[in-house]
């Protein structure tokens, strides 16, 4: 009976038990942390790869035939100035053409993972829309 209680009163490991119990939980959600960190620089990535396009489609040269680029050359301007791209999915719209306007889109698509279980898919879908000189 007197090792028993010795034995209650001893308090040797119980740093380890608490550290064996929280060390999964914290670095779980610093790992959250950096996922989130990714969605945020593919976000900062979408937004200039916009401003690039909406850059060519409004301020294209002067001296060519028709005075708007093609919706080709802006598709690839945004493609090439995209950045972040992690394991994630960027979708890159061809624009849409209204009168005197071009509208672009950029999709990006990324499954969470949280080291210990899978999150949801996250998709951050952003657009633009560029005027034109016709």
């Amino acid at each position: 009976m007197m090792k028993f209680l010795r034995l209650k009163r001893d308090d040797r490991g119980a740093a380890a038990i608490e550290m064996a119990l929280a060390l999964p939980i914290l670095v779980s959600m610093i790992y959250g942390l950096f996922q989130v960190g990714l969605l945020y620089q593919a976000n900062a990535g979408m937004q200039h790869a916009l401003g690039e396009g909406a850059r060519l489609a409004t301020l294209y040269e002067r001296y060519t035939s028709n005075n708007v680029p093609t919706d080709a050359a802006i598709k690839s301007r945004m493609t090439t100035k995209l950045f972040g791209k992690g394991d994630g999915a960027f979708t890159v719209a061809d624009p849409v053409t209204g009168t005197g306007y071009k509208d672009l889109s950029i999709t990006y698509s990324k499954k969470m993972n949280f080291i210990f279980f899978n999150g949801p898919t996250i998709t951050l879908t952003r657009t633009k829309r560029a005027y034109t000189v016709s």
